[in-house]
Order: C-alpha cells, then sequence, then structure tokens
C-alpha cells in the first residue's frame, strides 16, 4: 500500500488517498466479468429450456453469448427460453444481474473517472492560483497551534497549506478548512505540488529533529528566500538546522524547560508568560503596521497596547533601544495587547 500511495499522484486537500482509479476500474472489471459468469452458467446448465435459432441445442459458448447480448441489453433475439421456469428464471434473475451489471460497470466507471478528472482540475486551478502562501509541514499539536496563532494575526485559511504524513492529519486539517498534501515532506516532488518554491513563509514542526534537518534543506534549496521556521526538540541540533538554511529555530523542549523553571520561581510570573502564549483569552502578542496617527510618537505614547519592539529596515530594536524613541513611517510594532476572542470557525478576533 505504501508503494502504492508513492506512486499515485497527490492532489491537493484529499485527506485520504486509498487506491488508484486505475485499481478500483479494475476490480469493478472483475466483478462484472463475475456478474456474467453467473448468468451463463444458468443458461447453459438449463440449455434444454432455450431455443436457438441454428438449432443445434445450447452450448456453453452460446450460453456466453446469450448473456453476453443480454446483460448489454443488445438483446438479438437469436436465442431465447421457451420453457415458463427458463422465462421466470430470466424475470427473477437475469434481469436482476443485467441492472446490477449496467450499474455496476457503466455507471460507477462513469463515477470514478468524473471525480477523478474532477479532483484534477481543482487541483490544477490551485496550484495556479497559490503565490506567496504559507506551508506547515507537520500538523501535530505544535502545526496546529502555529495555524490558529497565524489564523488569529490574519492570515486567511485559504493561503495556508499543511503537509504531513499522517492521514488522520490530512482529515484534521480539511475539517478546520485548510487544504493539505498527504505524504513525507523530503519528497521533492510532493514540495513542488504544494507549491512551496512559491511559498512567503515555511513552518516546519516534525516530530523528530534528523526528520526537520532533512526537511529543511530540501525546502531551502526549492526556496531560496522564504522564511523557515523550524521546531526542534533538542537544544543541540539548532546549529546544524541553521546550517541547513532554517531562518529561524524554536527549542521546544527548552521552551517548556524555560517556562517551567519560571513557574517554579513565581507562578503568577509563569502564567503570565502562557497568557501571551495562548491565544483568545487574556493577554496576546501581536505585530502590526503603525499607523498614521502613530508616526512621530514615543512607543509608549500608544494607546490600549504596550510597544515591546519596532522592526525598521528589517532589524528588531527593543523597546529601550534609543533609535526608536518615536515611531516612523513603514515601522512594524510588536506589541501586548489584551486578547480579542475569536470566532471558532474562522479563529479571526470578533473585536479587533
Amino acid at each position: 500500500m505504501a508503494k502504492l500511495r508513492e506512486n499515485t499522484l497527490t492532489l491537493v486537500s484529499l485527506p485520504r488517498i486509498v487506491e488508484s482509479p486505475f485499481r478500483e476500474l479494475t476490480r469493478r472489471a472483475v466483478l462484472a466479468m463475475l456478474i456474467l459468469l453467473a448468468s451463463t452458467l444458468i443458461v447453459y446448465l438449463d440449455g434444454d429450456a432455450y431455443s436457438d435459432n441454428v438449432g443445434d441445442g445450447v452450448s456453453f459458448i452460446d450460453a456466453l453469448y446469450y448473456s453476453t447480448v443480454t446483460v448489454t441489453t443488445t438483446g438479438y433475439g437469436d436465442i431465447t427460453p421457451v420453457a415458463p421456469h427458463a422465462r421466470l428464471l430470466n424475470a427473477i434473475l437475469i434481469t436482476p444481474l443485467r441492472i446490477g451489471f449496467l450499474v455496476l460497470l457503466v455507471g460507477t466507471t462513469i463515477e470514478v473517472l468524473a471525480n477523478e478528472g474532477s479532483r484534477s482540475i481543482r487541483d490544477s486551478r490551485w496550484r495556479k492560483k497559490m503565490r506567496n502562501h504559507i506551508v506547515v509541514i507537520g500538523y501535530g499539536t505544535k502545526g496546529r497551534s502555529a495555524v490558529n496563532t497565524l489564523r488569529r494575526q490574519g492570515e486567511a485559511p485559504e493561503s495556508i497549506v499543511v503537509i504531513d504524513s499522517k492521514e488522520s492529519a490530512i482529515a484534521d486539517a480539511n475539517f478546520d478548512g485548510l487544504a493539505a498534501f498527504l505524504g513525507d515532506a523530503t519528497r521533492r516532488d510532493l514540495l513542488r505540488r504544494a507549491e512551496v518554491p512559491k511559498a512567503r513563509e515555511i513552518v516546519i514542526s516534525l516530530d523528530r529533529d534528523d526528520a526537520a534537518i532533512l526537511t529543511t534543506l530540501t525546502v531551502r534549496q526549492l526556496n531560496p528566500n522564504a522564511n523557515v521556521v523550524v521546531a526542534v526538540r533538542e537544544h543541540q541540533n539548532v546549529p546544524l538546522v541553521k546550517q541547513s538554511g532554517a531562518t529561524s529555530v524554536v527549542t521546544s523542549s527548552e521552551t517548556v524547560g524555560r517556562l517551567l523553571g519560571l513557574t517554579a520561581i513565581g507562578p503568577d510570573l509563569g502564567a503570565i508568560i502562557q497568557d501571551m502564549l495562548t491565544g483568545g483569552e487574556g493577554l496576546e502578542v501581536h505585530q502590526r503596521q503603525a499607523l498614521p496617527t502613530e508616526v512621530g510618537q514615543s512607543p509608549s505614547a500608544v494607546v490600549g497596547e504596550r510597544v515591546i519592539g519596532v522592526i525598521r529596515n528589517d532589524t528588531l530594536r527593543r523597546f529601550y533601544d534609543s533609535t526608536v524613541a518615536r515611531i516612523e513611517t513603514g515601522d512594524q510594532l510588536i506589541v501586548v495587547r489584551r486578547a480579542a476572542p475569536a470566532d471558532p470557525q474562522t479563529m479571526q478576533p470578533l473585536v479587533d
């Protein structure tokens, strides 16, 4: 099954790929042949009850011929049931077999081909319009939390693409309204189908550090300009991930350990940090463009928010930096503000 899945063209937003359409058509064709065989045996075993225009009796070939023209509704009429019981058997057995044959072979074949064609068309249209999007590789606890944060920051779900090797994760991503691909993120063909070379942001949140490193290498080769954020478990792997091409690296175990230490020192201190990391309640950290009315003001003069950093000329400056005594046009502000409750469907703040 794994080998079959690798050979199957991966399409977007497909939470479950079981088997190829050709295998499905083959299975249905075998069932159709079984129906034809059953009809042939019924006629052959009761050959004396049938009349052949040639007059030499009904052989197995004649029975096969009769069944073929009957189940396909051709019906030449050169072989006909003459005995009452044979006509009754045709009514209660051969006719249902004929209907089943047509539904199975014709109806379902058209359905399978139509569905596959529709999926391919949707996949092609989706790929053509995807530009400057966000690719999230790994839709576990970390990946899902990252997506929720992105959506709370204003990213539309249509601009987020998920890649994961687990069918359950793909189903969850589709349920959350996201396009998703099932497969190994180290495969170049899969990354290209997810339009990674055209992505603006790439988030890698895999369970294993070695897989994250290999994925980072592959992603960076396909897209030299994207912002690549990688989560790793162990701090000693951070330099290797950065050498692989990551823009930023988050150490999950160290971050959790630091939060545990802060909470041990002061429960309220840990509560505040966790509060800012939890979306939809208490405080939240947000990045936004400086408003025209804020240009020329001191960061401390911003109303309703606390400015803790200013991004100017692609450089982060902390609030205590003397070079950001005044907000300038084009500045990006990193603020701490009161969290607005989010819409459970869109994950967008109800009040901004």
